[in-house]
């Protein structure tokens, strides 16, 4: 029976090892806040609590005021009424206007009345702020109330009042009155009716209705007349009850306050402390929050770590740190492989095992160059390193600063190239260049083959002549003019020794051999490539012109390459004259002192070497910008019959020399191209030297 595969246990093992982590790192986070809201919520809702019993207490009181206010005014009014009574002993008529009178100072009255024992109606007032309430069938309806107060009033010797009724005023409106029944001694009765709203406002302080409603209730609850501001939505309902004994009926005064909800801060120390809360809870909602920021930046910053580490592992540039001190602080395994040292040979150490003993001076020095703050070139800089098993090779070496993240310099850091591939390919390039110089020569040669062959005919004819009269001469006149003859005889020999100066000098520049480099005079050089510039200059009717100072010293150079330059350069400033409109041209070609070169030839002493400068200045139409910026590309050319190889191998054999090509206006026209080689034996400047050689 087959087995079956092992489930992958450690990762399930682990991812539950993280959730219990992750538990235990949140689960003190979430109990803390959770004590914090309950704490906040208690502290708030025992301070609503505080505040709503304090509101209650105080409408108690205000109701407990109003009430004893209350009973007082009904005391006063009953005093009034009795004292009305007095005034009404032993007369016949009503006392009409004393009646009057009281009702305009009393708003809650609505009605007085004089009835007799039998309760028959006598006289009557009504208030003059109101239109009049009662007619004889509503009065008669409310008769049985009124005799109950009555008789109340008769058994208590004093004032009794009855139970309120309704009564409607049309238009589905109404009333609610009560009546106070007074007897006198002579057995009549005095009623007032009172309007138990206009009670309420008269008889109860105005401060007590404000924001608050103020009602007369019946014991059992139910309302009978209400004044003050109206409920509002959402409001909270504070209430407070009490009864009021009155001779012959109980009513209960009733105020129900109001306070908007929610009152989430009743004080000032409650709010306090809410917002000490809040910001307890704000301080560990941010503390969370960073600590997951902090956790998320630490496993970012762990994963850059490890890119770079993956990034430095792959190169193949070696990199190198070093402090202050000059103590390598780092090495990347691509320098370590590069050198053959391991990282702990290296590390700490002030010393550096891979240079080479014969350079230990010049590596000491640059050293302490850089330590000293010098700075080094951004292009870098070409030195010999040596590893473990002492084997020696160039490396290119790049160095800036290293800044911390204060910006402050603690150091070096420096990258290396192993350039052993590179040299190997250069060299294989020269001499890729070399056949290609050769192919080029070759190819100069047969555009000047039909040059030499009509040059050469002249002097070939000429020998032919000279040869043909002095056979005539000897065959004529034995015996005479031996000064001719010997004149004839050495312009035979030297048109003889011209022809063979030119044959020579083609053969010698398309014959193929090996680089060497030797001391030459620069009036050798030129002389070299004078026989082959005169050929076309006759040809385009071109005067040469050579300008060199005294005393020169040697180039050293590869001579036939730096002949092939003279002559591309020559040949191609003529060619540049082959317009119309240049009456004279002239082909000016110098030697002097002084130049330089774009590529460094400081030894390790910082010695410079004296430069030669050569140049070619013609008097053509010049070099355009655009043309300029494409001129020493390899096969690009002005010219129909050109392969566009002839400046970019004169630059390139200018470079292999250590030296510059380059090129600048002539004035008032023309161009001049100048290049420079390495002086052998630098000598004093001393005066030009100026030859002309006429087409």
């Amino acid at each position: 029976m087959a087995a079956l595969p092992q489930q992958p246990i450690v990762p399930a093992r682990q991812a539950v090892a993280r959730l219990r982590s992750l538990w235990q790192r949140w689960f003190l986070w979430v109990l803390l806040a959770l004590l914090v809201m309950v704490l906040l919520g208690t502290v708030v809702w025992l301070a609503g609590r505080h505040e709503a019993d304090q509101v209650q207490a105080a409408l108690d009181r205000d109701t407990s005021d109003a009430v004893a206010e209350l009973r007082g005014g009904l005391q006063r009014n009953a005093q009034s009424l009795n004292a009305l009574m007095t005034d009404t002993r032993g007369r016949v008529r009503w006392p009409e206007d004393e009646a009057t009178a009281l009702l305009r100072a009393h708003r809650e009255w609505v009605r007085l009345e004089w009835r007799d024992p039998q309760l028959q109606l006598r006289a009557a007032a009504d208030s003059p702020y109101r239109v009049r309430l009662f007619d004889e069938a509503t009065r008669e309806a409310s008769r049985s109330d009124i005799a109950l107060a009555c008789a109340a009033a008769s058994k208590l010797g004093g004032a009794a009042y009855s139970p309120s009724h309704y009564v409607p005023v049309g238009s589905g409106t109404g009333v609610e009155v009560m009546e106070i029944c007074l007897p006198s001694e002579a057995g009549d009765y005095l009623i007032a009716s009172y309007a138990m709203r206009e009670t309420l406002i008269e008889l109860v302080g105005p401060s007590l209705r404000r924001g608050q409603e103020v009602a007369f209730a019946e014991p059992d609850g139910t309302r009978l007349a209400t004044v003050g501001a109206p409920r509002r939505g959402g409001n909270r309902i504070f209430t407070s009850q009490q009864l009021i004994d009155l001779p012959g009926v109980t009513l209960m005064l009733r105020v129900d306050g109001w306070r908007a909800e929610p009152d989430l801060f009743p004080n000032l120390l409650t709010g306090l402390v809410t917002g000490v809360s809040i910001a307890l809870i704000s301080v560990l909602i941010l503390l969370a929050r960073d600590t997951r920021r902090r956790l998320r930046a630490e496993r970012e910053l762990a994963d850059t770590l490890a890119f770079r580490k993956a990034m430095e592992d792959s190169v193949i540039t070696g990199l190198r740190a070093r402090d202050l001190q000059g103590r390598i602080t780092y090495a990347n395994p691509a320098f370590c492989a590069m050198v053959g040292f391991s990282l702990d040979e290296l590390i700490g150490r002030p010393d550096a095992p891979y240079w080479p003993t014969e350079l230990v001076h010049e590596y000491q020095q640059r050293q302490t160059l850089r330590l000293a703050g010098g700075m080094p070139p951004r292009e870098g800089f070409e030195s010999v390193y040596m590893r473990k098993n002492g084997t020696r090779f160039p490396v290119l070496i790049f160095e800036a600063p290293l800044l911390n993240a204060q910006r402050v310099q603690t150091g070096w850091m420096s990258a290396f190239i192993d350039v052993s591939e590179q040299r190997r390919v250069e060299e294989l390039s020269r001499a890729s260049q070399e056949r290609l110089q050769a192919s080029a020569r070759l190819a100069t040669v047969g555009e000047m083959a039909s040059l030499l062959s009509h040059e050469l005919t002249q002097p070939l004819a000429a020998i032919a002549s000279y040869a043909t009269g002095s056979l005539n001469l000897l065959d004529g006149e034995p015996d005479g003019a031996p000064a001719e003859l010997a004149m004839a005889l050495r312009r035979i020999g030297e048109q003889a020794e011209r022809a063979g100066q030119v044959i020579r000098s083609v053969h010698d520049f398309v014959r193929r051999r090996d680089r060497t480099r030797e001391a030459v005079s620069p009036r050798a050089l030129i002389d070299a490539v004078l026989p082959l510039v005169q050929l076309q200059a006759r040809k385009l009717g071109v005067r040469i012109d050579i300008v060199l100072e005294r005393d020169l010293p040697q180039v050293l150079c590869d001579r036939t390459l730096v002949e092939q330059v003279l002559l591309n350069l020559a040949r191609n400033a003529m060619q540049a004259m082959d317009v119309a409109g240049i009456d004279e041209r002239v082909l000016l070609i110098r030697a002097a002192r002084g130049g330089g070169s774009n590529s460094s030839s400081v030894d390790s002493a910082g010695e410079a070497r004296r430069w030669l400068e050569f140049s070619v200045a013609d008097i053509g139409s010049g070099i355009s910008d655009e043309v300029a910026k494409r001129l020493f590309t390899p096969f690009f050319t002005t010219r129909s019959d050109g392969m566009g190889l002839g400046l970019s191998l004169c630059r390139t054999v200018v470079e292999q020399h250590g030296g510059a090509l380059l090129f600048e206006p002539n004035r008032p026209r023309g161009t001049i191209f100048r290049f420079t080689l390495l002086a052998a034996v630098p000598t004093a400047p001393l005066p030009l030297v100026t030859e002309s050689t006429s087409p």
